[in-house]
């Protein structure tokens, strides 16, 4: 019984990494097309970039410094990392930068619509992408279960504590809110359960040896 989960684990392998990898890259794309609609971003790119237009960085870079940083808080927070939650940290931003220097600025109101919704859709495609291959949560998605470890309180409460704070930060730093926020804000659950059951890879049994998976009902459902 042993081997056998041992040879499941290690053909499922293959595939986790390049969902991993292909979601996490979607996701960074998805991103870029928000952005280059105009029309209002998911709430921790507003933060990026209310503080990439302060700093003079790319989105995708700034992406890449508060994930490192909130990776940080995951210490007093305690915390445990997997493969998936570093690769996030970085291959988001670089794919958010990739796209962005692709995509041009939409100037039509029908283009700028059609860059939200494949954005939105994409996005949630990405999410089931890189949540089913089981690498680990996204830095921001463990801030908030760590936070739910440390107060008691509910994860949708952190959630939203957390990413009020972010969009109202980020507003201030010239972030984009619109309707873009709130379209995204109501799809992207209902988009992530369905293309988490698309893109589902059934654990074997004994779990997995290379990263800790957190249980499926507990998915955040956000970078």
């Amino acid at each position: 019984m042993l081997s056998g989960s041992r040879t499941s684990r290690g053909a499922q392998l293959p595939r986790r990494v390049v969902q991993l990898y292909v979601g996490l890259a979607l996701y960074g794309a998805s991103s870029a097309l928000l952005v280059r609609s105009g029309l209002g971003l998911e709430p921790w790119n507003v933060l990026h970039q209310g503080l990439a237009e302060r700093t003079g960085l790319t989105i995708g870079v700034v992406s890449i410094f508060v994930g490192a940083a909130v990776l940080l808080v995951w210490i007093p927070l305690k915390q445990r990392p997997g493969l998936g939650t570093v690769s996030n940290v970085f291959v988001v931003g670089l794919a958010m930068d990739g796209t962005l220097a692709l995509v041009p600025d939409a100037h039509s109101p029908a283009v700028r619509i059609a860059l939200l919704v494949t954005g939105i859709v994409l996005n949630g495609a990405a999410t089931g992408l890189y949540i089913s291959a089981r690498f680990g949560p996204g830095p921001r998605d463990g801030l908030m279960t760590g936070l739910h470890q440390v107060t008691g309180r509910s994860i949708r409460l952190m959630r939203t504590a957390v990413e009020v704070a972010v969009v109202v930060a980020g507003f201030a730093l010239g972030g984009t809110v619109g309707v873009g926020t709130v379209a995204y804000a109501l799809a992207i659950g209902p988009l992530a359960q369905i293309f988490l059951r698309v893109f589902d890879i059934p654990a074997p049994a004994g779990g997995s040896t290379v990263v800790a998976g957190a249980p499926r009902k507990r998915a955040i459902l956000r970078r």
